[in-house]
């Protein structure tokens, strides 16, 4: 879905994700994500490079630089996040004009997804399903929700809500 809005929505960029996961195959640093050391986010997080991080129950932890948000700036573009619930959250509260969208998968489906995947443990797959469990109860505290049942419907109308978005006025700053 993301990858469509970015194809149909060309003032869009995606800010690109630091982790500290393992880099899988297939998968280019600073483009898929920047991956980093455990030891090299702690000194980011230090440093205030963060607009926002979160730690997963499996132990990795990813998060978005602010030097992604300046990059896109100055390319007079407008940042896409793609981020797991707390850290959008954490954007709505930071950033003023964020617009959240929260893409909800049935259970069963991404379980089917993650399955399909093969790049996590049955024990991984499960905590992953535990924790989308839990985080369709915050649904509501988004500005939209996109029910992912079906692909191209979803992405239709996850396009349409950003194209809309983008044609507001934003507020006066007076």
């Amino acid at each position: 879905m993301v990858q469509a809005l970015l194809a149909r929505v060309p003032e869009l960029r995606l800010a690109v994700s630091a982790t500290t996961r393992a880099q899988r195959p297939g998968e280019t640093d600073g483009v898929h994500y920047w991956f980093i050391s455990n030891d090299e986010f702690d000194r980011r997080l230090a440093e205030g490079d963060f607009l926002e991080y979160f730690r997963f129950p499996w132990g990795q932890r990813s998060g978005t630089l602010l030097s992604e948000l300046d990059r896109i700036a100055a390319d007079g573009r407008v940042p896409l996040l793609e981020l797991e619930l707390n850290g959008s959250l954490e954007v709505k509260e930071k950033v003023p004009n964020a617009v959240t969208i929260f893409v909800d998968a049935p259970l069963g489906e991404l379980e089917r997804r993650l399955r399909e995947r093969a790049t996590e443990s049955a024990g991984e797959i499960g905590d992953r399903i535990a924790l989308a469990r839990r985080q369709k109860e915050q649904a509501p505290e988004f500005h939209h929700v996109v029910v992912n049942d079906d692909v191209g419907r979803a992405a239709a109308e996850l396009i349409g809500i950003v194209t809309r978005e983008l044609a507001r006025p934003l507020p006066s700053r007076s």
